[in-house]
Parts: C-alpha cells; sequence; structure tokens
C-alpha cells in the first residue's frame, strides 16, 4: 500500500459537480429523483454535476440536506461528505447499467454523426444551387 493519503472528494480531486453526482448516487438517487425533489429541472441538475452552472444558495442547503453532506463539503471537499470510493460498496450490477449506458450513448453518437453528414450535404446542395443561380 502507498503511504500517500488521497483525498477523492478534496479540491484538487474533484469538482463541485463530481461531489453532487457521487453523493447522489450514494444516496441511490437518480437525477430525476433528485431533480423532482429539489423542484428543478434534470436539465438543470446535469448543468450542476458537469460544472456547467452551480445551484443558488436556497437549492444548494436543500441539496446538502437530501444527500446528507456539508454544503461547506459540497462547494470546498472540506467538512462533513461522504468517505472515499475504496470504502463503498461497488456491485456487478453498476457495471452492467454503465456499460449499457456507453452502447446507449455510443449509438446516439452514431445517429448524430450520420444526421450531421446528412444536413451538411443538404447544404452543400442549397448552397450549389444558389451559387449557380
Amino acid at each position: 500500500m502507498s503511504d500517500e493519503t488521497t483525498d477523492w472528494f478534496g479540491p484538487e480531486a474533484a469538482t463541485f459537480g463530481d461531489r453532487v453526482a457521487a453523493a447522489r448516487e450514494a444516496a441511490d438517487m437518480t437525477q430525476a429523483q433528485l431533480a423532482r425533489r429539489l423542484g428543478v429541472k434534470k436539465s438543470t441538475l446535469m448543468g450542476w454535476e458537469q460544472d456547467l452552472s452551480e445551484p443558488r444558495a436556497n437549492k444548494l442547503s436543500m441539496v446538502s440536506g437530501l444527500l446528507n453532506v456539508s454544503m461547506s463539503w459540497l462547494l470546498t471537499g472540506e467538512g462533513e461528505g461522504m468517505s472515499e470510493p475504496s470504502e463503498m460498496d461497488v456491485e456487478v450490477g453498476d457495471f452492467a447499467a454503465v456499460l449499457q449506458e456507453l452502447r446507449a450513448l455510443r449509438n446516439e453518437m452514431r445517429s448524430n454523426a450520420e444526421r450531421a453528414a446528412r444536413l451538411e450535404k443538404r447544404l452543400r446542395a442549397v448552397i450549389h444551387t444558389a451559387a449557380g443561380a
């Protein structure tokens, strides 16, 4: 074992969004469930977890209460939060769900790439027609 201690959720290892997502998962809640309990849209919660935005103070207080962590821990990684990943239970089912989600994401990306190619082809045809007119 290494003598070095890693602060998994500290400011240098994790972001606000990482801590929200980890605490939500540890509380066994989906994004939709937490968003509903907070009275926000799922896209708003996703923005917080992806560090695209942060909640206002009243929502931050609600998040910390629902996830049973301190506001300070959510913001800085210091204070009462959750244990390191090595202490958390990992179930085989978790891996299967992640693989399924990755497959779905890959299929969505492939579909979006094909759609973008079709739109590009259509746009080129419109430009070519307009240039010839």
